[in-house]
């Protein structure tokens, strides 16, 4: 398991962090990103998983987060600040389940690799 801090990834582009993850993950690594990827990321991430998916060889990809706090200023509700995710765990979806979530918990059962 890796914990990857908010720093590494600010330091890639966008298709960089995706090719990271997904590199990593293939490796059988569980990430565990201090900081989530924005949406459009998320999407590239799934997208390209499911480009090189094989079931023999890569089964895909588990990735679960939570936002932050939402912001309840009238500022932040005028503008429908973008909220943004914190903590990310990704990993293969032959290894991690995710058994539980909520606004403040992920719970996950990993099992040893295949």
């Amino acid at each position: 398991m890796d914990l990857v801090s908010e720093v590494k990834m600010a330091q890639m582009a966008s298709t960089e962090k995706v090719r990271y993850i997904i590199d990593e993950v293939r490796k059988g690594k569980i990430l565990v990103l201090e900081k989530g990827l924005n949406p459009m990321e998320e999407a590239k991430l799934i997208e390209m998983t499911m480009s090189i998916i094989q079931p023999e060889v890569f089964s895909g990809i588990e990735m679960q987060s939570y936002p932050s706090g939402e912001d309840t200023s009238i500022l932040g509700k005028l503008f429908k600040k973008q909220i943004t995710k914190r903590l990310t765990v990704i990993g293969p979806a032959n290894q991690l389940k995710t058994l539980k979530k909520d606004r403040n918990l992920i719970s996950a059962l990993v099992s040893a690799s295949k």
